[in-house]
């Protein structure tokens, strides 16, 4: 990137005032230049809030995170609708954003403020910004989750951020214009690109040191590392192609030829295909990883940056600066089967699952229950999921069979009633964890039959309804058994022969001759 003296031409043809921030000379950049001319208009101005979408339980459905570069927003999509469900208020001029492995949080590069937003995805809030260096564009979180590493194309360092606080553990210096950052499957090395020097450094994240630098092609822009780790995809703007690195010798091996202005690249989940942004050509290349040849090419919108998949591997979807959408690709076809509007400048794109809850509700008891005399059942509830609950309340509900009645229902921190056999609470319940167990005391009635069968059921708190069955054996109780002898089987004695036959006293009337 070159500092330019003088004034630019914006995207509407207008001049943009030079701040004496170092401008990028490739074409992803020059948004930045349209960009900071609106940003110059709004210094003066409030931006009115946006409002709060109303809550909505996780799922797990992956959501795509946009960067609008020219709104500082963050638009949400649901991929499986292809709607936008929530838009974020970040920093200014936000570049690219990247989900944690546990889709927990999204990490946004601020470009016009030197900061990262940290988004809760449960939420859709930001709950941190975080200092970095200048104008800081790429970012990737390591296969651990446990770092962020940011390119600081303005002060051509990578910032090292600690997930677990939020603060910036290291600064590395690279090449000149560091753009573009990834990792490889182990979590050993990163790869950055180094716009200005065109040169690819890798880092040690052991020691975050520089190990290696790689030439490459002209301007290169972002990477993606396949998922075997064998090898790194680099898009290279003003050369028009695509570089691929050998990871085990970190030489380039092949050189790809590929559209106008290539910037954003992304890797197939099965590795078997690269996809490519051409910005210029307003079009996505498809490289056949296996032969390293450009096999389809896609129309998308106009000005393509960004570049994502969903995690099975069936959709990509790609940022279209200029037209203000993202195109939705079928990786089966290769066609473009939906446009998404999205808010101004979009660049930037990552997919994510967040973390969401999953309720089950076991019920158990001790032994054979037995007729006429009090048994327990005991209900718990446990998240499964990979996120907490939500503020809805959780209830469970039992439905005791026949010759079942209850006695008594309670719980702690739960809020029962006997004669709905429901309970209810409200408090979240963090992954693999249980609330405290349900008692139900029931009695077994004499005409209870021998096997009965128990259910019950857990909904809300942001979960899909749960249901549980158990099974349950009924013995015959000798307070039963007694109640049955007495009101069946026992009949008046009646004197008469017997009594004669062992010599005892008739008490038959005699015969009246």
């Amino acid at each position: 990137m070159i500092p330019h003296a003088g004034k630019e031409p914006g995207p509407q043809g207008g001049p943009v005032p030079d701040r004496g921030r170092p401008r990028p000379r490739l074409g992803i950049l020059r948004l930045v230049i349209g960009a900071l001319a609106m940003l110059a208009i709004l210094a003066g101005l409030s931006l009115p809030a946006l409002a709060a979408a109303p809550a909505q339980a996780a799922a797990p459905t992956p959501n795509a995170y946009v960067t609008n570069f020219n709104s500082n927003t963050v638009s949400v999509i649901d991929t499986a609708t292809n709607t936008v469900t929530d838009t974020i208020t970040v920093g200014a001029a936000p570049f690219t954003v990247a989900v944690t492995p546990d889709g927990a949080h999204a990490y946004v590069t601020n470009f016009g403020s030197t900061t990262v937003s940290v988004i809760d995805t449960a939420t859709n809030t930001v709950t941190t910004t975080i200092t970095v260096g200048a104008s800081p564009v790429g970012v990737a979180i390591t296969p651990d989750g446990n770092h962020a590493y940011v390119a600081n194309f303005g002060s051509n360092t990578v910032s090292v951020i600690d997930t677990a606080t939020n603060t910036v553990t290291d600064t590395i210096t690279v090449g000149a214009g560091p753009v573009g950052v990834a990792f490889t499957p182990d979590g050993t090395h990163a790869y950055v690109t180094n716009e200005n020097a065109n040169t690819v450094s890798v880092i040690d994240t052991a020691t975050n040191t520089v190990t290696d630098t790689i030439t490459v092609g002209t301007t290169p822009a972002f990477v993606a590392i396949t998922p075997d780790g064998t090898h790194a995809y680099v898009a290279n703007e003003n050369s028009n192609d695509v570089s691929v690195i050998d990871t085990a010798t970190n030489t380039v091996t092949a050189t790809i030829p590929v559209g106008n202005n290539a910037v954003g690249v992304a890797i197939t989940p099965d590795g078997t295909h690269a996809y490519v942004t051409n910005q210029n050509s307003n079009t996505v290349s498809v490289i056949d990883t296996a032969t390293n040849t450009v096999t389809d090419t896609i129309p998308v919108g106009t000005t393509p940056v960004g570049v994502a998949f969903t995690p099975d591997g069936t959709h990509a979807y790609v940022a279209n600066r200029n037209s203000d959408t993202v195109s939705v690709i079928d990786t089966a076809t290769n066609t473009v089967t939906t446009t998404i509007p999205v808010s101004n400048g979009p660049i930037g794109v990552a997919i994510g699952t967040p973390p969401f809850p999953s309720l089950t509700v076991t019920k158990t008891h001790r032994g054979a229950f037995v007729q006429g005399k009090r048994n327990t059942y005991r209900i718990t509830v446990t998240n499964h999921g990979t996120g907490p609950t939500d503020a809805t309340t959780v209830t469970v509900t039992d439905a005791l069979p026949t010759g079942l009645t209850p006695v008594s229902l309670r719980g702690t921190g739960w809020a029962c009633t006997r004669d709905t056999l429901t309970c209810t609470r409200s408090d979240t319940l963090a992954p693999g964890r249980s609330y405290p167990t349900i008692k139900l005391t029931v009695k077994a009635s004499c005409s209870a039959p021998k096997q009965v069968t128990n259910t019950a059921t857990v909904t809300g708190g942001g979960s899909t309804p749960a249901t549980t069955t158990d099974p349950t054996t009924i013995k015959r109780g000798k307070c039963c058994e007694k109640h049955h002898h007495n009101g069946r089987h026992h009949k008046k004695h009646r004197p008469g022969k017997h009594d004669a036959r062992h010599g005892a006293p008739s008490k038959q009337q005699p015969h009246h001759r």
